[in-house]
């Protein structure tokens, strides 16, 4: 019998088990899972691309993998939103750097820019991905570019299609070598994730820091006034975890070496959304591709200055436990 999954299924589970962005395991009946419908995935930039410290990946020439935007199928209105929002008014970076720019990589900017007062163009993606895979069914299931073509049967995904590109670049990048100093694993069950960020710690206490949606909204790029001071949480050591495009829920977790800080900023849109943010700036870029969409988006260059960036509210930080004096 071949696993399926339905997407209202798993949406209103989902919903159910991670309460709009919480982490969870859901188990799943084999005879219930269905197909994921076959929404079209916009072209755009890997959400690597954005949050990891690595590297660009090009493959041979091909076009930047798509986007875990649409890959559940659920944000039929999102497209059109994006126009609206996109041809508003927006300011912060010059004209110049942001033309012919997809809007999503909009959520870079500089340490000198975290002030009170300070109003910055930024692109919060507002979707919901499905939840863990409880462990043993995670494992159950291969996760290995060399096995795609059993997985796109597995799933019934045709070849070519955008869930079948999404899977293929999810693979991929989860393949792909660690670049000096990282650590990395792409989690496929909270247990995973888990172990891992205790394998990076050596600590039994740690604790997660995400972005939170005051208000609810569909606006996705807008312009943003930070409303207090940014607060900054100790991080001698962290671990970033990502949402990847995939049929269950998997996020590209790693470490480096390198030093950063970690921020909490109140925000406010010009349509009165309110949004406590995440906010990581890694302040050694030197070691960094010319390539890197963060460098197109800020006209600098590496090394030159931190480069900072916020988490949608899908992705966590997880940092260890101050310690008790």
């Amino acid at each position: 019998m071949k696993l399926r999954i339905s997407f209202e299924r798993i949406f209103l589970l989902f919903l159910a088990v991670m309460c709009f962005h919480g982490i969870g395991a859901m188990e799943m009946p084999r005879e219930e899972l269905m197909k994921i419908p076959m929404d079209e995935l916009p072209e755009g930039v890997n959400v690597l691309q954005l949050h990891s410290m690595d590297r660009i990946q090009k493959k041979d020439g091909d076009q930047q993998p798509a986007m875990e935007g649409n890959f559940h199928g659920h944000d039929k209105g999102g497209d059109e939103t994006r126009k609206m929002e996109d041809t508003g008014h927006v300011h912060g970076h010059s004209s110049s750097q942001m033309d012919h720019l997809d809007p999503s990589v909009i959520v870079f900017f500089t340490i000198k820019d975290l002030k009170l007062g300070k109003t910055l163009p930024i692109y919060f993606v507002r979707k919901h991905f499905p939840p863990f895979l409880p462990k043993e069914k995670a494992d159950s299931i291969p996760f290995s570019y060399s096995q795609l073509p059993y997985l796109l049967e597995f799933f019934s995904f045709s070849q070519g299609s955008p869930q079948a590109k999404a899977m293929e670049n999810t693979l991929r990048e989860c393949e792909i070598k660690s670049i000096k100093g990282e650590t990395k694993l792409c989690a496929t069950s909270q247990e995973s994730m888990l172990d891992f960020v205790h394998n990076i710690f050596g600590l039994e206490s740690y604790f997660r820091v995400t972005t939170s949606y005051l208000t609810k909204s569909r606006a996705l790029l807008q312009n943003y006034t930070i409303l207090e001071v940014p607060k900054e949480t100790p991080a001698p050591k962290m671990v970033a975890c990502h949402t990847m495009p995939y049929p269950y829920a998997v996020f590209y977790c790693h470490s480096q070496l390198t030093e950063n800080k970690v921020f909490k900023v109140l925000l406010q849109g010009e349509n009165g959304d309110r949004v406590d943010a995440l906010a990581v700036c890694h302040l050694d870029t030197s070691a960094w591709s010319r390539d890197h969409i963060s460098f197109r988006v800020l006209g600098i260059e590496p090394g030159t200055s931190p480069v900072c960036h916020f988490f949608p509210a899908d992705n966590l930080i997880w940092l260890p436990s101050p310690t008790q004096d």
